[in-house]
């Protein structure tokens, strides 16, 4: 699964990086080097065309958790935060999503918790983090859907209504860093953007974009177990940890 990531550019960079048309963001979000589910993110999205108006791509703001648009309540987005990607195209509360709402949620990196040999105070195994990202030290584009969903607790004529919420497709990861999780992110490729986000790609053409990226692309270092805790947050947890910090293996 993927349930933190850090993502700590700023929007024009990624206006620049995505080649977004319009940024519809109430402000700039703060970097981020621990986002944790039910957070603000950053999503990179088309809207279809309406009216007078073309498709656009535009940079926007969601939290993240989806909440599909038959949900009651809002409380279901909590454990929506990852779509499998083999389910994703079948799946009631993914499907219409990924038929018509794909996006694109950038990251610095990833993290997932590897269980050592150590055992902790609650007799399980202690687990040490590890940050995940390319190699390039470029951006992770992983692979999301977002859902639009009207609160029905809120009055017909309330200014905000709706809420814009996100979840990242995952799959297998590959052979490189399967010891550490059995699951990773999907990444889309720069040269596959245009078509996972053309909210008209339908069909066969829209199962095809679906492949899980190279091996080797990403490398995986270990990191403080201060990322464990949601409260901490800073570029310090993204910090390869030092050989002698390392949980001593018997």
């Amino acid at each position: 699964m993927c349930g933190r990531y850090a993502s700590s550019r700023q929007p024009e960079d990624l206006i620049e990086e995505f080649e977004v048309e319009e940024a519809l963001i109430p402000a700039p979000l703060e970097p981020d080097f621990n986002v944790a589910p039910t957070k603000e993110v950053y999503a990179v999205l088309e809207r279809p065309a309406k009216q007078e108006r073309p498709q656009q791509r535009q940079l926007r703001v969601l939290n993240w958790g989806l909440i599909p648009s038959w949900a009651k309540e809002a409380s279901i987005g909590n454990r929506m935060i990852n779509a499998r990607m083999e389910t994703v195209a079948e799946k009631p509360a993914y499907r219409r999503a990924f038929a018509a709402r794909r996006c694109l949620l950038p990251a610095d990196g990833y993290f997932e918790w590897y269980p050592t040999q150590q055992v902790g105070k609650n007799g399980k195994p202690k687990k040490q983090p590890f940050f995940i990202r390319p190699r390039d030290n470029g951006v992770l584009a992983m692979a999301g859907l977002y859902e639009i969903w009207r609160d029905p607790s809120l009055p017909e004529d309330h200014p905000s209504p709706f809420r814009w919420t996100c979840t990242v497709i995952t799959t297998d990861a590959e052979d490189d860093l399967g010891h550490i999780h059995d699951r990773m992110p999907l990444m889309v490729p720069t040269e596959r953007w245009t078509d996972w986000l053309d909210p008209t790609t339908r069909g066969a053409e829209l199962l095809d974009l679906l492949e899980p990226a190279a091996p080797g692309r990403l490398e995986a270092y270990p990191v403080s177990a201060m990322v464990s805790n949601v409260r901490n947050n800073g570029p310090e947890l993204i910090e390869p940890l030092p050989i002698d910090d390392l949980p001593r293996e018997h």
